[in-house]
This record gives structure tokens, sequence and C-alpha cells, in this order.
């Protein structure tokens, strides 16, 4: 099953509320949050207050993305935030297997990822630990950027290598999705499409979101 998973970055703050429940009504089964420290990369977005307030006013899977240095002092905030799945980088300077570890005994699904330039086996020996793996298809940091045809290749690597090891662990990619590539992806093997100005432009989510999944080759029955 295809997943849609909204980037929140793209979303209108002045609203927020209101962003979430038009994503709600579009029939999207996640909610994507950037974390951004100013460091890890040179953005800054929000932190661990705003999950929580997005967390108050919807019961989707809040997956959140931590693009930080030191993402080990913040575990507790995110969970007790109300987040689902949490994400870190394997670039970081900790015991990334002990994170993922931690993420897991706080009750959240532990998810990793990689910069583009980082070769994707660098999550292989981390399988076994993850529910979620991102393919970053642009670099981390900014929004709207054009998405980066290597990454197929390695989508289609990391998922042999599912298969290989005989896991369970969805495949997310993140950077520059749309109605143009969003069903190449899938045939790579991704199963959740974050997509951000592709689901908030014009301000027609629930259009988007399903031009999206129609071209990802799948329409909700």
């Amino acid at each position: 099953m295809i997943k849609i998973a909204p980037s929140f970055l793209s979303a209108d703050f002045r609203t927020l509320e209101n962003q979430v429940r038009l994503v709600e009504e579009a029939g999207a089964e996640y909610i994507h949050l950037d974390i951004m420290d100013g460091h890890f990369v040179p953005n800054i977005t929000f932190g661990a207050l705003v999950v929580e307030a997005i967390r108050k006013t919807t019961d989707l899977v809040l997956d959140v993305h931590l693009m930080i240095s030191e993402p080990g002092k913040y575990l507790k905030d995110f969970a007790d935030a109300g987040t689902d799945i949490l994400t870190v980088h394997v670039e970081v300077e900790e015991d990334v297997p002990a994170l993922l570890d931690r993420i897991r005994k706080a009750n959240m699904k532990a998810g990793a990822t990689l910069r583009p330039g980082t070769g994707i086996e660098a999550l292989f020996p981390l399988l076994p630990r993850l529910d979620l793996a991102l393919i970053m298809s642009v670099e981390p940091g900014f929004g709207g950027q054009s998405f980066m045809p290597a990454s197929l290749g390695r989508a289609r690597a990391l998922k042999a290598e599912i298969v290989r090891q005989e896991l369970d662990v969805e495949i997310e990619i993140d950077g520059g999705i749309g109605v143009e590539n969003a069903h190449q992806v899938v045939e790579a093997g991704v199963q959740v499409l974050v997509a951000g100005s592709a689901v908030f432009r014009d301000g027609a989510i629930a259009k988007n979101v399903q031009a999206i999944r129609e071209a990802a080759g799948r329409i909700d029955e």
C-alpha cells in the first residue's frame, strides 16, 4: 500500500490546524515534520512543541525527521510530544544503533536516513533495527529542491537488501516528489511518498494528494 506523507515544511503555518484538517480530508496517511537545528543543516524550523500541537489536532501518523546534530538529547521530548515515527541521520556523531534502540524503547517506530552523498550501504547493517528507511532525494535542509534521479537506484538497492534480509521495513522518499516521478519511485520499491510543495501548491491539497496517488498507480477504494 502506497502512503502519502505531506511535508509540513510547505504548509501555511498561519492556519496550522486548518492545514492538518485539509490533509486529513485529502486522505493522507502520514504527516511529515522536518526538524532542523541550523547546525546539522543550515536552516532552522521548529521543535517538539509544534509536534505536540499537531498531535492534539489529529490521529494521523506523525512522521518526524530529525535533521539535528545531537538527536539523543531530544528523543524523550519528541516521544512525549506524540511522535509515531522518529528518523535520525546515520551521519550524526552518536551511536546510531543505540539511538534506534532507544527510539523503540520510547514506544516510537525507528527510522534512519542519510544524505544523498552517503552510500546507501550505510543503512544495511541498521535494517534489523528499523521500521522505516528514508531516502533523501534532495540535499536535506531546504524545501522546493529538484528530485535527484540517482535516488531511484538507491531505492532499488535498499529494497533488494531488505528482501535479502527478509525484513519488513518501509522505504520512504523525500525531496522533489510529485506527479511527474511518483510512479518511478514506487516502481523502485518506495512505499511512503513525502511531498511538500506538490501537496500544498495553490491550496488545492485534496486535488494534489489524489493526483500524486493516481500517478503512483494506486487509487483508494
